[in-house]
């Protein structure tokens, strides 16, 4: 008995970290996706950095690193075992993002909000704040150190483009065939706030309608394994009012008269009984399989939630 126990016991400490939850309604509506697991995270900090207000993840699947960045400006990168469930998930690093020249940015130009992996590995992270893209190291010794700025397109560059500071580069993907992307959190004070925007950075745009709910914004874009684009959006209005989360494709390809097509996957409502937080990253960790994740906002009341996905054909 004591042994069993001994078992029992080392087998919390391993996995403190990742706690079950549930976030489906009692009665599960029709869904486009299937949740093969999700876990709440309550690491602590990483060596010596706190972990926390988590914006957004990237996968590498040839090492099998989940890559996570939180809003402050924060690197965290994780070991992972992922089958039909999250089998572990073990930090192994940490860093705070950085200039080239290893020097830290203003705390009013660090708001790091997406983040992928291009086709040869590079990380690459989306700013807020002072918008921005850039390549950050994945070195040891060089772990989140800027290694190259990428041009925006024009209409991206003027802070007074954006309805506000705080809704510039929210999402960030990597296409094999039209390489960066990005979407802004809202549209551009020149759009219709309805119409939504996808960014090449080599000039190539998309548009699809945002979602009906009040103040849909976009939090998150990943590539799919058919080249469109899997895009998370968030409604929020108010602590009383429903906290919606919508996740949804949209065809680059099949655009016409300006628009492009798109299908819902699924919408979470808090007041339809989905016990769902402020999720605001996406990434493909294999075939029709996401990770997406939410921001605590560094609050005692809210959760850092990790919910593993498969969309249905």
């Amino acid at each position: 008995m004591r042994i069993v126990w001994c078992y029992i016991v080392t087998c919390i400490g391993l996995f403190a970290e990742m706690i079950p939850v549930n976030i489906v309604p009692k009665v599960a509506p029709h869904m486009h996706i299937r949740i093969l697991d999700q876990k709440e995270l309550d690491f602590d900090r990483i060596q010596g950095i706190r972990f926390s207000e988590i914006s957004d993840l990237a996968y590498d699947p040839k090492s099998a690193r989940l890559y996570l960045v939180s809003d402050e400006g924060k690197l965290f990168v994780f070991r992972t075992g992922l089958s039909e469930r999250i089998e572990k998930l073990i930090p192994i690093a940490a860093a705070k993002v950085r200039k080239h020249n290893g020097k830290q940015f203003k705390k009013w130009a660090r708001d790091t909000e997406g983040m992928t992996l291009d086709g040869e590995g590079h990380l690459l992270i989306s700013f807020e704040g002072k918008a921005k893209i850039g390549s950050f190291s994945l070195e040891r010794e060089r772990l989140g150190e800027r290694i190259k700025k990428y041009t925006l397109p024009s209409e991206l560059r003027d802070p007074k483009s954006y309805r506000s500071k705080n809704k510039s580069l929210e999402a960030l993907a990597w296409h094999p065939k039209y390489g960066i992307l990005t979407v802004a959190e809202w549209p551009l004070k020149k759009d219709n706030k309805k119409s939504q925007t996808v960014y090449a950075l080599h000039g190539k745009r998309w548009h699809f309608r945002a979602e009906p709910e009040a103040r849909s914004g976009v939090s998150a874009i990943e590539v799919m394994d058919d080249g469109n684009l899997l895009v998370l959006e968030r409604s929020y209005k108010g602590l009383f009012e429903p906290f919606v989360v919508t996740l949804k494709k949209v065809y680059l390809d099949a655009c016409s008269h300006g628009w492009c097509k798109s299908r819902v996957l699924v919408k979470m409502n808090t007041h339809k009984g989905w016990n769902i937080d402020n999720f605001e990253g996406l990434a493909r960790v294999g075939k029709d399989r996401y990770l997406m994740v939410s921001d605590d906002n560094d609050n005692f009341f809210q959760k850092t939630l990790l919910v593993y996905f498969e969309v249905k054909p």
